[in-house]
This record gives C-alpha cells, structure tokens and sequence, in this order.
C-alpha cells in the first residue's frame, strides 16, 4: 500500500449540506455530500478509493510532491 495525494475541496452550500470534491487527473474526480464535514470527507474517501480501484493511480497523482510552504 502506498499514499497518494489527491486535491481536494469541501463548502457547505446554501442548504447546510457539506460537498466534498476530489480531482483525480485523467480519471476525472470523485464528489460526496453529508451533513457534516466528516461525513463527506469519509464518503469522498470511499468514492475515490472506488475510482482508484477501477482506473489505477493516474500518473499525475504518482507524481505529486508535497511541501511546506510558511
């Protein structure tokens, strides 16, 4: 198992609802909705190991490099 680095956004709409968004590069994104953060958050997390599972670490993910920026 290894990590990867996905994007991702999370707002609450006009409703209350929590959406959240992940970009997957080439295999396109992953979206969830709950009525907390964490909620969408973990059901974001279900929806992009899904996309994983089915397409593969796209290579722009593979590549990713994270810093720390002050």
């Amino acid at each position: 198992m290894r990590a990867v680095h996905v994007p991702v956004t999370v707002e609450q709409d006009e409703d209350g609802v929590w959406c959240a968004h992940a970009w997957l590069g080439s295999s396109g994104g992953a979206n969830a909705y709950g009525d907390t953060r964490e909620e969408a958050l973990a059901s974001l997390r279900d929806a992009v190991r899904m996309v994983l599972d089915e397409d593969g670490v796209p290579p722009e993910l593979a590549e990713t490099l994270d810093l720390e920026v002050a």
